[in-house]
């Protein structure tokens, strides 16, 4: 039998039944001032079309919808509970069809080369099956010029280490991949996997993180 650690632990990484359900809602409240300083590093224009990976409660879809105004946003989580609940706290914008959310793994994005012009990443890329893959693929879907944004509270080396490195015992045990990553890691991350202008930013005192990079223009877009 499963024990209850593994399971709170499988939560964090995906939400399901009314355990799940709480945790979602949980996620909407204490992220959201993390994910306002995390959209402060990017420029969002009104008129963007933008992708929240691992959208989990929905709250970050929100945010993007209100600053582009006049463009269009995509959520995406391979948690049913998480899809349900994002299109249910963004319900008018859903029915006005300026925000889409569906079911879906990072891994394989079901979009079109070229759709966004920004990508955000709340708190989730700890548990991408395949972090390095799962950039390259992100950046597949990324419009040329297009950013993605990692954000995160905790990382390797920051305010939280001691508490981090815990909880990655913890998902192994719970046989979960986790991502734990130092200021460098991140950066490279970035790099390696394609992405030009790699910047880190941290908020030590928070024990905050955010990283962006972008694809490269074209020549026919320069």
């Amino acid at each position: 039998m499963m024990s209850l650690t593994t399971k709170l632990v499988r939560q964090m990484q995906r939400p399901e039944g009314w355990l799940g359900r709480m945790n979602l809602s949980r996620m909407n409240k204490s992220h959201s001032d993390l994910t306002d300083w995390g959209l402060t590093h990017v420029t969002i224009a009104n008129d963007a079309t933008a992708l929240d990976i691992g959208c989990g409660g929905g709250r970050t879809i929100a945010k993007l919808a209100d600053r582009a105004s006049m463009g269009n946003v995509y959520g995406i989580d391979h948690s049913p509970e998480s899809v349900a609940l994002s299109r249910q706290s963004n319900i008018a914008a859903v029915e006005r069809g300026r925000v889409d959310v569906r079911q879906g793994s990072v891994s394989q994005l079901p979009f079109a080369d070229d759709t966004f012009d920004l990508a955000t990443a709340i708190e989730t890329h700890f548990y991408w099956p395949d972090l390095r893959a799962d950039m390259r693929e992100i950046l597949r879907v990324l419009k040329p010029g297009g950013t993605l944004v990692i954000v995160a509270e905790v990382y390797k080396g920051g305010k939280h280490d001691a508490a981090v490195r815990k909880l990655a015992a913890l998902m192994a045990q719970a046989n979960t991949s986790y991502a734990n990553l130092t200021v460098a890691e991140h950066r490279a991350l970035f790099s390696d996997a394609g992405y030009a202008d790699a910047q880190v930013v941290e908020d030590y005192d928070r024990g905050w993180i955010c990283a962006t990079g972008r694809k490269t223009l074209t020549l026919a877009a320069v």
